[in-house]
């Protein structure tokens, strides 16, 4: 369906509504009495309780996703992705799913202001307006730095304006830039883009610390295409599945995953680049003079895995993809050099159909500040960016930003940067946006308000047209640009009948051409350039420590730091929260006598952070690395003062930005290390990591798959004292793949965000008062240098022999007749028997009231979220708020099944398969979850418990689970 713009005044006749929900659903428990007010007239799109749901599309400036967005009476409550993209493929992230909490942020900026002060729109119109006016007279210069845009649209009026006002200039400053690998394929290819990999058409990939599964350029489509490529069922007649190999600094998400993994310093990275390059010119016997430039310059402690690694690319030419996450423009030479070498252009790296994500030239901003400080920008309009907290000098742009005239940020808060700017004009959430978005070559989707706008707040697309002095309809504006320049229909009903199609199913594809580059190569010249250019970066640091700065997979670079749901949300490998830290090797604590939670001192320049360290097995030994993102100041109640800044220690060489750094004892090394005195506990969900011997997580080869053996040992079966369970209708189960689990995170959310799950801040995370129905256990295996890693998620197992319901003194928990084993909240008296009997640790107890919905005073712990109405309307009404005192646990989402079990009802038919699905499984970029009825033997449910890798958690203790496991599978040769 088509999107309604929800009035202000339809939004005010819903309050009422919903305040009812939340009363009825909260219980019966010590609920007062309060007043209701109905809706006067009933808009003819809402029914009450009956959701409508609406494509839309989200974007951050780094990130993209297409998605779908749940409403219940216009409120919009749950993010899914769009599974009609072929782009995404109904995949999210934690961040995508926690993005609807920003739109209740009652933080977000509410009005707009001049010098800080709040003021209506027409007045703050008015003086920019004459502003640029008179700039226009005097010729003077306008530059808008803004993030990334992938809009066309967007494009279009930035390209109107600087047509109205002459000599004005777009420059893009991305955080976490993408630059080095833009420049070499213009260098290289002639196209200043970054090509699009096809992750599900290799057989190899080779990654030098590109977190491609986390947060680098495209993770949702990414993990999608990986997790095909890597499935043993489908791969198992070509006895291949996916080679993945990483060599990486940090233990990063991807760098878990891979099948191969070799710790190594940053500098070491650009050895093993070159020595891979020359391995494949001495196989492919090509180009001998470049040989001879590079020599011998790999590092004798990696020419065997090197030499190997060769072999096997040159086997799988055309069939492999070689990447990495090097902000140097030569590194990215080498490495589409080698692509070059594999064929791999046109076959599993596509630069004809582009990705337009992270378009960010980071000369470009450094050019621009020059400019300011020699007073020539007359106006600067700042969109959608904060560079006084993520720009390396925030002190040298915030002085270069006094010596322009006319300064406006466009924002969705008031951040660190709107501070120092005349003019706020607060932006609309996208959620309550009209928009486009083109995030690959010919691949479009939409954006639609699904709300109308909470606060006063206006689009900046409108802010610019009637700076234009034209008229501030977007839409109609998007519309005639659509019409006209895209898809180029003259006839009016016909264009209705195609936008009406595209809002519906929120996406619009191209046929585009996959050829192979030919017309561009790089030249000898370039790569023998690239090569000279990196030689003096061979040369050792004796034993110097480096620092490493990585884009953070919850609160990203920072533009989270106000969402609680990421903040609570754990590092996947360190399984820390609410927090940023140095990690370091144990190798290298335990001969510099660190202990995790001591800090250090970092120092750059008249810059110093401290922070606490963090013990990483699998961290190359003799680096460091910390988090960016934390340490803002104008974030908000949620975000302030949370962890330390880091971007002060990026470095801007050669025309990027860096994200490594030598760190010494002095500041002649560049960053400065110091020990403190001091000591800080950080909050984990996770203290152990080892599997000590249990069977918790299975694994075998594709020969195993191949011979008929079974994952499962049958060791759990025998006599029971429970008696049998029979389920005459459904019984619903639930199958992981271990193989295709890539510990995102994703389904943490999904999870908190569809069961109203809330949060406990840090203080109770350090006590083990987490809250998450379903975490993601990480465990290491091996060598803590570099051990393996595996990822199992779990919830409530469902057990058919429940040791929880036996306990209980009240019968608060219970089994069901379709085989989920149920809490009833006003049962529960919160003797927690069923937390120490549940041997999967899965249950949750509310120690406050942390949602407000128990009614006496005192009992509170408010964290800054549900303290406000605002806030409160990110709530489910479909699930319980549970108040202080009562356990919680997974449910199977029991709403969405009674719901599906409802709607097959009405329409007096039977459950289809796939139809109901969990908030877990339709979050999961990589489709890792299955979940159904037992009892239709139709079913990919029960398709899966047939398998060969299907097995149950602690199947000894006969608990009979409702949730079974595949078994990891491992390349056969690695």
């Amino acid at each position: 369906m088509v999107g309604r713009k929800i009035t202000r005044r339809d939004f005010i006749k819903t309050v009422g509504f919903f305040i009812s929900s939340a009363i009825i659903a909260s219980g019966c428990r010590r609920i007062p009495v309060q007043k209701i007010v109905p809706y006067v007239e009933k808009p003819k799109e809402i029914t009450p309780g009956v959701p409508l749901w609406y494509a839309s599309t989200f974007f951050d400036g780094l990130e993209y996703c297409s998605i779908t967005v749940k409403t219940i009476e216009g409120r919009p409550i749950k993010i899914e992705g769009n599974e009609l993209s072929t782009v995404t493929f109904g995949g999210t992230s934690p961040r995508v799913q926690a993005s609807i909490l920003g739109l209740y942020d009652s933080d977000r900026a509410k009005e707009p202001m001049i010098s800080r002060k709040r003021v209506e729109w027409k007045e703050i119109d008015a003086e920019i307006i004459e502003e640029l006016k008179k700039i226009k007279e005097n010729r003077g210069k306008i530059r808008i730095l803004s993030q990334t845009i992938i809009s066309p649209s967007t494009k279009k009026i930035l390209s109107d304006f600087a047509d109205y006002y002459p000599n004005t200039e777009l420059i893009i400053y991305d955080t976490c830039s993408a630059s080095a690998v833009l420049e070499a394929n213009k260098k290289c290819f002639g196209i200043q883009a970054i090509p699009d990999y096809m992750f599900d058409k290799a057989n190899i990939v080779v990654s030098f610390g590109a977190d491609f599964l986390g947060t680098w350029i495209s993770p949702v489509e990414y993990a999608y295409k990986y997790s095909l490529a890597r499935k043993p069922e489908e791969n198992l007649a070509r006895n291949k599945i996916l080679k993945h190999i990483q060599f990486e600094s940090r233990l990063s998400l991807t760098g878990s995953n891979a099948d191969i993994r070799v710790p190594v310093k940053p500098s070491d990275e650009v050895k093993i680049i070159l020595g891979l390059l020359n391995n494949l010119l001495k196989i492919s016997s090509n180009n001998g003079k470049l040989g001879d430039i590079i020599g011998d310059k790999m590092s004798s402690e990696h020419n065997e895995v090197l030499s190997k690694i060769a072999l096997e690319l040159w086997a799988n030419r055309s069939k492999s993809i070689v990447i990495s996450d090097s902000n140097d423009i030569n590194v990215q030479i080498l490495i589409n050099a080698i692509n070059l070498i594999l064929n791999n252009y046109g076959n599993t790296i596509d630069l004809n159909n582009p990705c337009y994500l992270r378009q960010g030239i980071d000369s470009g901003v450094y050019r621009l500040i020059e400019e300011m400080e020699n007073g020539e920008v007359s106006a600067l309009i700042l969109y959608h960016v904060n560079p006084v907290y993520s720009f390396p000098e925030p002190e040298r742009f915030v002085n270069a930003l006094r010596k322009v005239p006319l300064t406006i940020s466009i924002s969705n808060y008031f951040d660190e940067t709107a501070e120092h700017v005349k003019y706020f004009c607060p932006d609309h959430h996208y959620l309550e946006s009209w928009n486009d978005a083109e995030p690959k070559k010919g691949h479009y989707s939409f954006s639609q308000p699904v709300i109308g706008n909470l606060f006063n707040t206006r689009q900046g697309q409108e802010s610019f047209l009637l700076w234009m002095n034209r008229s501030a309809d977007y839409l109609t504006y998007m519309q005639e640009h659509w019409r006209e320049d895209i898809l180029k229909v003259k006839n009016e009903e016909d264009f209705k009948r195609i936008w009406i199609e595209c809002l519906e199913k929120g996406v619009y594809e191209v046929k585009t051409s996959n050829k192979s580059v030919r017309k561009y190569r790089p030249t000898y010249e370039i790569i023998a350039d690239a090569v000279n250019s990196l030689k003096p970066k061979l040369k050792s640091l004796d034993g110097k420590i480096e620092l490493i700065l990585y884009q953070d997979i919850s609160v990203s670079d920072g533009r989270y730091a106000n969402n609680p749901w990421l903040q609570e949300l754990p590092d996947p490998i360190t399984k820390v929260c609410w927090d940023n830290y140095v990690s370091v090797s144990p190798e290298f604590a335990l001969e510099n006598n660190l202990k995790q939670g001591d800090v250090v001192k970092l120092s750059y320049g008249r810059y110093a952070v401290d922070l606490p360290i963090f013990i990483q097995p699998g961290q190359a030994y003799g680096t460091f690395a910390v988090a960016l993102g934390y340490g803002r100041w104008r974030a908000g109640k949620i975000g302030n003062g949370v962890g330390a800044n880091a971007f002060p220690f990026i470095i801007y060489e050669d025309g990027t930005f860096r994200y490594s750094a030598t760190v010494g004892r002095d500041f002649a090394d560049g960053v400065r290390f110091e020990k403190t005195v001091k000591s800080y506990k950080l909050a984990q969900t996770q203290l152990h990591s080892e599997l000590e011997g249990r069977p918790i997580i299975k694994e075998m080869t594709l020969e195993d798959l191949k011979n008929g053996k079974l994952a499962r040992d049958h060791t759990g079966e025998g006599l029971s004292f429970y008696p049998e369970h029979k389920y005459p209708i459904h019984h619903w189960g639930m199958v992981i793949d271990l193989n295709a689990c890539i510990g995102c995170g994703a389904c943490v959310i999904a999870c908190q965000v569809e069961n109203n799950i809330p949060v406990v801040g840090r203080e109770e995370v350090l006590n083990a008062r987490e809250m998450h129905w379903i975490r993601i256990d990480r465990y290491y295996l091996g060598d803590p240098k570099n051990p393996k890693v595996v990822f199992q998620p779990m919830m409530c197992q469902h057990c058919d022999n429940a040791p929880c319901e036996a306990v209980c003194p009240v019968s608060a928990t219970m089994h069901s007749s379709e085989g989920i084993s149920q809490q009833i909240y006003n049962r529960c008296i919160g003797v927690r028997f069923c937390l120490n009997n549940c041997p999967y640790k899965v249950r949750r107890f509310n120690w406050y009231d942390y949602t407000g919905a128990d009614s006496f005073s005192g009992n509170e712990h408010i964290i800054a979220i549900m303290d406000d109405e605002i806030e409160r309307m990110v709530l489910n009404p479909d699930v319980t708020v549970r108040s202080r005192g009562v356990t919680e646990k997974c449910t199977f989402c029991i709403q969405r099944i009674q719901a599906g079990k409802l709607k097959a009802k009405m329409e007096n038919r039977k459950l289809k398969d796939g139809e109901i699905k969990t908030a877990c499984q339709q979050a999961c970029p990589t489709k890792a979850i299955v979940f159904g009825d037992l009892n239709d033997p139709e079913s990919e449910v029960s398709k899966k418990f047939k398998s060969q890798r299907l097995y149950f958690v602690l199947e000894e203790l006969n608990t009979k689970p409702g949730v079974g496991y595949l078994a990891k599978v491992k390349n056969s040769k690695t």
